[in-house]
Formats: C-alpha cells, sequence, structure tokens
C-alpha cells in the first residue's frame, strides 16, 4: 500500500464561509510564568489583537476578519487556500498564530494553539460571533471575581468552587459590593476585540508623468470598542464585514 493512501484525512476539504477558531493550549502556564496582572493584562491582551493582525495581513491565509479575546481567535474566510483542505488549514492557522505570539511575548519556550473549523454562512455569522461574545463576557466576569476571592485570601480552586453555579447577575452584585462595576470595566474585557480590513486612500508620485497619484489600500483596523453582536448596531457590523465591505 502506498504510504501516501495512509493519509485519510489529507484530502477532506471544505467550502467557504468558515470560522476557524484557535484557542490556546495550558495558557494558564503561561499565564504563572510571565506574571500576567489579573484578571487582564493589557500587554497580553496587545499581544493577541498583534497576533490576530498578522493572520489577516502575513499569514498566507486571508482571512476577511479576526474576533479575539483571552486566549483564542475566531477568524471569518469567504475564500480558502489550499484547496479548502481542513488539515493544512487548520495545521497553518495553528502554527502561525503560536509562532507569532512567540515573538510578540519574547518567549523563549514553545507554546501552542488548537484549532477547529467550523462551517458557516453570513447569516450563522450572527450567531457564532454572539456566542463567542457571550463567553468573552462569562469570562470577564468569572475572572473578576475569581480574582477578588483570592486576593482575599482564596486559593484558586476554592475560589473556583465559590463561584460554581452563581449567576452572573450575581456576580455581578458581588463586585459592585466590591467597588467594581463590571459595566464600565474596559470594552475589549467585556466584548472582545475585532480585527478588519479597511480600505484607506493614499497619495503617491508618479515619476514617469510627473502627477500625483491616488492608490487604495486595505490596511488593518482594530475595533476595542464593539457593540453587542446580538444588537440591531452589531448585526450590520457583522453584515458589512461578511459582504466583505
Amino acid at each position: 500500500m502506498d504510504p501516501h493512501e495512509r493519509e485519510i484525512f489529507s484530502a477532506l476539504s471544505i467550502f467557504p464561509p468558515i470560522f476557524i477558531r484557535l484557542d490556546g493550549r495550558a495558557f494558564h502556564r503561561l499565564s504563572r510564568e510571565l506574571r500576567l496582572s489579573k484578571p487582564f493584562d493589557p500587554v497580553f491582551h496587545g499581544s493577541m489583537t498583534a497576533v490576530a493582525q498578522q493572520l489577516l495581513t502575513g499569514s498566507g491565509l486571508e482571512p476577511a476578519f479576526a474576533y479575539t479575546f483571552s486566549d483564542e481567535v475566531s477568524l471569518y474566510f469567504t475564500t480558502l487556500p489550499f484547496s479548502g483542505r481542513i488539515e493544512k488549514l487548520d495545521s497553518v492557522a495553528a502554527a502561525f498564530a503560536a509562532s507569532a505570539l512567540t515573538i510578540q511575548l519574547g518567549l523563549t519556550t514553545p507554546l501552542s494553539f488548537d484549532a477547529r473549523v467550523i462551517p458557516a454562512t453570513p447569516e450563522f455569522a450572527v450567531e457564532y460571533l454572539t456566542w463567542r461574545q457571550n463567553e468573552a463576557w462569562r469570562n470577564h466576569i468569572n475572572g473578576y471575581c475569581q480574582q477578588a476571592l483570592i486576593e482575599e485570601g482564596l486559593s484558586s480552586r476554592a475560589a473556583a468552587t465559590r463561584l460554581r453555579g452563581v449567576s452572573a447577575a450575581a456576580m455581578h452584585e458581588m463586585m459592585f459590593a466590591r467597588g467594581v462595576n463590571l459595566a464600565e470595566t474596559p470594552a475589549w474585557q467585556r466584548r472582545g476585540t475585532l480585527v478588519c480590513r479597511e480600505t484607506v486612500i493614499k497619495e503617491g508620485y508618479n515619476p514617469v508623468t510627473g502627477e500625483v497619484v491616488e492608490t487604495t489600500r486595505k490596511t488593518p483596523r482594530v475595533l476595542d470598542d464593539l457593540p453587542l453582536f446580538s444588537t440591531p448596531e452589531g448585526e450590520r457590523l457583522i453584515a458589512s464585514l461578511t459582504a466583505g465591505l
């Protein structure tokens, strides 16, 4: 038997649109090693945002946009490289993200992401991103509450146990009683960050004609103050991105 024929999933392919979601593997260890600020570290978030930008512009994958919070990035594709081969899409996206974040953080030890493909439609994109944004909110309130309990003397495990089954509203009140209004924390902590492309007009000089000419270019744009994707404003934003506007 030809050994190549044993690569039973190498030809498995998909057609766009799709999401690829990247999740950091064992990043709790990374947090301890880097002594990241709790519950959220602006430097780490900036590094994840930079990785999302690089996935858009430097990876060769050409996703339409990226949504990131915590240690995950979701990429939306309207066209696919590698003839849509799932193994290659997942492996290249995860490897590029891991390499880019390693450089961003100046690490000397390896880190990794896992990756999964989610078939999509423009309409499903709203549902998917609303789901991930809701997870960003849960991650946000849980992070603040857990850190508050740890600072009050509980162990990390005991704090997690104390919060198990506690409603979001109750956790919100818990922090409000401690002087923190979770509705007024930085928007990127509550709702995540979106990286897309915008068209900009640049002036240049044509040395042949001696004329000033205008050219259009696509540059990354970082949106740190997002609307809720479940609102009409959020739906319009996603519709503009999935339509490639």
